[in-house]
């Protein structure tokens, strides 16, 4: 009787000590996309790129991107360098769900269309969104 106290004792330890270590459905590795504008104040063109899938990226706890200003900074240094186009602010959008994304894509160019705009896509075969160095 002793022994089944001390087996039954160690189950129940071992049940509760896994249960807090399981990973949650929330925990699990998901998709994440990303687009990125850039425009500048004394030019009327704004470059965008299309909704690309982030290559080993997961969002930390609160949601958002790790080191997305480095992403922007790809953005920048590609226009910069490759295009000759300086002086323009970068934004990168981010969303673990592509339709979301991409909708809110059309929203954005559709406000600098608006506001007679110039937009000019950059291909997916020009730039390309890389995981930043840890």
């Amino acid at each position: 009787m002793k022994y089944l106290r001390v087996v039954m004792a160690l189950a129940v330890a071992f049940v509760l000590c896994s249960a807090f270590t399981m990973k949650k459905d929330k925990d699990k590795e998901k998709p994440v996309y990303a687009f990125g504008v850039a425009a500048s104040f004394s030019d009327t063109v704004v470059y965008y790129t299309p909704v690309q899938l982030l290559d080993s990226v997961v969002l930390d706890k609160n949601g958002f991107l790790p080191q997305r200003d480095l992403y922007s900074y790809q953005l920048k240094n590609h226009l910069e360098y490759q295009m000759n186009k300086p002086n323009y602010t970068c934004v990168i959008y981010f969303s673990e769900n592509k339709g979301k994304l991409e909708k809110e894509a059309v929203k954005v160019k559709s406000g600098y269309q608006k506001s007679k705009q110039t937009l000019q896509a950059i291909e997916p075969d020009e730039f390309k969104f890389e995981k930043p160095q840890d």
